[in-house]
């Protein structure tokens, strides 16, 4: 899926090894995810394996903190480091020989290589992406009120607040893609349109599929609570599913901050 991703990004020409890798992926999730409920349901599981679980998953979510944090990283560099640099400031301002006439600003709406085309203009936070904040630290609100009701027992309050948690998720991943294709159709913001389109694209693509990884979990774990599955104490799986989003969330709250608003 990856490099089905890298070459329809740089070629345009690799989608259908990404569409078979995509499928992949959701194959091999849809087998792990039927071998542990069946594992868990028939009783394989002791105290040692729910150790096990948590410390992977706590693994996992870390693992996933440093892939953003990557990400983070390269957009401050850019903006703390380069972009200066390009401007003539600091150690290494005797890059600004290379386009004299650069104006250092963020959002780059302007690259200093005139052949690239920088975006017409950018979003303001407090449209769409703000709405999209409200939308998911209210999942987060209604998920932790899910899981408190599944530990004392009221199946139907969880029931019905994780129903909630998803159709929240869906409705930002419906929105996100509003915001995509305003992005592309009216604003000039592109994969192409230098440093900026870049940074905003690979920052807020991969967070969306994060959002829908979540949503399809906490779908799953929906209809587990559907089929009578999960005790008072022992329901670590709807628990993990809790940590990957609120994970998610959290995500979301630096994107908003560090994308849209600074």
């Amino acid at each position: 899926m990856m490099v089905g991703t890298g070459i329809t990004l740089v070629y345009g020409t690799g989608l259908p090894l990404l569409l078979i890798g995509l499928i992949g992926v959701i194959a091999v999730m849809g087998f792990w995810f039927r071998d542990v409920i069946s594992e868990s349901q028939g009783g394989l599981y002791d105290e040692q394996m729910e150790r096990s679980f948590r410390w992977g998953m706590g693994w996992f979510i870390f693992s996933e903190l440093m892939f953003f944090v990557a990400f983070f990283g390269a957009l401050f560099y850019v903006r703390m480091f380069a972009i200066p640099w390009l401007g003539g400031e600091g150690a290494k301002g005797v890059s600004a020989l290379l386009w004299p006439d650069f104006v250092p600003t963020w959002p780059l709406l302007s690259p200093p290589d005139t052949a690239i085309e920088g975006p017409q203009q950018v979003f303001s936070p407090w449209q769409l992406p703000l709405v999209n904040t409200l939308i998911l630290i209210t999942s987060s609100i209604t998920l932790t009120v899910a899981h408190e009701a599944l530990k004392v027992g009221y199946r139907r309050t969880c029931r019905n607040w994780l129903v909630g948690t998803v159709l929240l998720g869906c409705c930002f991943i419906m929105i996100q893609g509003v915001e995509y294709y305003e992005a592309y159709a009216h604003y000039g913001i592109t994969l192409e349109a230098g440093i900026f389109g870049a940074t905003f694209f690979i920052l807020t693509g991969f967070h969306g599929l994060h959002v829908i990884i979540g949503t399809l979990i906490l779908a799953t774990m929906l209809v587990r609570i559907q089929k009578g599955h999960f005790g008072d104490e022992n329901h670590f799986g709807f628990e993990a599913s809790c940590w990957y989003w609120h994970f998610v969330d959290v995500v979301w709250v630096g994107l908003f901050i560090f994308v849209y608003v600074v």
